[in-house]
């Protein structure tokens, strides 16, 4: 419209020019001469008014960018709801052009704007009145609403079905998600400590937290070191696996939950890609490509071992990768290069994820150059890229075998581990050097990941001693009996060794061993810990398949 105006006061000024030139006065001409001043001073005013509101649209784009920074943080802070509430407010009072100039350290229109699905449809499972008895399913979380649904809620839609007598309640451990959703959808999701601090605030006695996340990796670690925060404000705490299981010795080491896993994503994507069967996605030239995340932790191994599970099946035609590219073989070129050398002309990429958030929907099929898509199809060794945006959520098997490890958990209450009993209870062996399963009541009390759940038994002139090392230097003395007497004058205590362990991938770390009287086999003994925070707690243990080390 303003350019309109413009146009209209030059034509004007043009117009008298004209008239000037055709016989008029000077009188006339001096007049013209004055119009034109006048006109021209007036196109002036009305470019340098909208050159000011141009700036103003940037200034009010600006504010919005600055606000939505202010929330993609980790740290809840008791601004957060207002923040989360003035970032939003901020965006809906912007016209559709000034929406479209958002642009900050972390902010743009997709923001607010991009439409991923009904967030209505969602339960962020953080409702009050929650029994005694509480299953907390903990997850990374995702701003995409349908993927939430689908995946999040799908699995614990499933525990909430499977275990009726038990609440089942949703925390998120990545904040900055949390507060996407609650800025965006008005959808309020519990962290953590939140959800901990229900819990309390409820009365639960039983606790069991079952992780969504993939592996023991470093959001596992996290969630381990925020439970173990609260444990004393419970009757029984445990923390259930997450969904690959134990990570194992080696990039070679495979396990039932990976096996299982992978059946249900390769058969789901065989499905998905309109194949009879793998083999018959094999002859037509077609390989599978599962994108992971990737990660520094130790537990990056669980990916090599993904892909040493798909070659222990025999899918050859299946390949395992990762966004961030560690382990290094299982980094986009490496994988383009593997798959390539196979002579597979067809790929269809699928996420290897619990959900199909911004990985999956950006960096695996986005149309930037440097996606997953893109660059297969930069490569230029392929016929064909198709992609797949789906979670793990949401295929039925991939459910069960949560349901099944929560099974573990809640064994594991008031009775703990499920020992096995393939020894007489309180057989005798004879003297010597055994390798034993360290079976406890509790997923924070256990032998490091290094020794698969094992210490080292010592038989001699029929007394029992293991040696366990522990996961951390956190628990500092241990009690064979009840932790009331142990915090007694004159209590003998066991005291730690500092322990080496060397992870899978050859790092190594120092924590706590301790050498534990052992009273029988396959028989649960009380014994009590005490920790960092000074606190002792009740326990029970009990030690199994001996085996005699050679």
């Amino acid at each position: 419209m303003r350019k309109k105006i413009v146009t209209l006061l030059l034509a004007a000024a043009m117009a008298s020019s004209l008239l000037a030139g055709c016989g008029g006065s000077d009188t006339t001409s001096q007049s013209s001469s004055s119009q034109t001043s006048s006109v021209s001073e007036s196109a002036a005013d009305v470019s340098a008014e909208s050159d000011k509101e141009e700036i103003s649209d940037q200034e009010a784009a600006d504010n919005v960018a600055a606000l939505i920074d202010a929330i993609y943080v980790q740290e809840r802070t008791e601004d957060t709801d207002a923040q989360c509430a003035a970032a939003k407010a901020a965006w809906d009072a912007l016209t559709d052009a000034q929406k479209e100039l958002v642009e900050g350290e972390n902010a743009d229109p997709d923001y607010f704007g991009r439409d991923t699905g009904d967030a209505s449809k969602d339960d962020p499972r953080n409702q009050d009145e929650i029994g005694e008895n509480e299953l907390l399913v903990v997850s990374f979380g995702t701003s995409f609403n349908d993927s939430r649904v689908a995946d999040i809620k799908g699995i614990e839609d499933a525990l909430q079905e499977a275990y009726p007598d038990w609440s089942v309640r949703r925390a998120f451990t990545a904040q900055i998600i949390i507060n996407h959703v609650q800025a965006r959808d008005g959808e309020f999701i519990d962290n953590m400590q939140q959800a901990l601090d229900r819990a309390v605030a409820n009365g639960v006695k039983n606790l069991v937290i079952q992780p969504t996340h993939l592996m023991h990796g470093a959001e596992y670690d996290e969630l381990m070191e925020a439970v173990e925060e609260y444990q004393d404000q419970f009757e029984t705490v445990s923390v259930a696996e997450p969904l690959l299981g134990e990570v194992g010795a080696d990039a070679s080491a495979t396990n039932d939950d990976k096996a299982k896993v992978a059946k249900a994503i390769t058969s789901k994507a065989v499905e998905t890609a309109g194949y009879d069967s793998l083999d018959a996605a094999k002859e037509d030239g077609a390989a599978f490509v599962f994108m992971g995340h990737g990660t520094s932790h130790t537990a990056k191994v669980s990916y090599s071992q993904m892909q040493a599970q798909m070659q222990e099946l025999g899918y050859e035609n299946v390949f395992i990768g990762t966004v961030e590219g560690e382990p290094e073989e299982t980094a986009c070129e490496a994988v383009i290069e593997a798959v390539a050398d196979a002579g597979y002309q067809k790929v269809i990429l699928r996420p290897l994820m619990v959900v199909a958030g911004d990985h999956a929907n950006n960096d695996m099929a986005g149309d930037d150059e440097d996606s997953w898509k893109s660059m297969f199809i930069a490569s230029g060794k392929f016929d064909t890229i198709e992609t797949q945006i789906a979670g793990l959520g949401e295929i039925e098997e991939i459910q069960q075998i949560y349901v099944a490890h929560t099974a573990d958990a809640i064994g594991t209450l008031g009775t703990g581990s499920a020992a096995s009993t393939a020894n007489a209870a309180g057989s005798v062996l004879e003297d010597g050097v055994y390798t034993a399963d360290f079976n406890t009541d509790s997923s924070m009390f256990r032998a490091n990941e290094a020794c698969e759940g094992k210490g080292t038994l010592t038989v001699k002139g029929g007394e029992m001693v293991i040696h366990v090392s522990l996961a951390s230097k956190n628990i500092v003395n241990l009690f064979p009996g009840f932790a009331e007497d142990a915090a007694k004058d004159g209590a003998e205590l066991l005291n730690p060794t500092t322990d080496t362990v060397t992870y899978s991938d050859g790092e190594s770390e120092e924590v706590h061993g301790f050498d534990i009287p052992v009273p029988a086999l396959d028989e649960e003994f009380d014994l009590a810990l005490i920790g960092t925070k000074g606190v002792w707690y009740d326990h029970k243990v009990s030690v199994s398949n001996p085996v005699k080390a050679e």
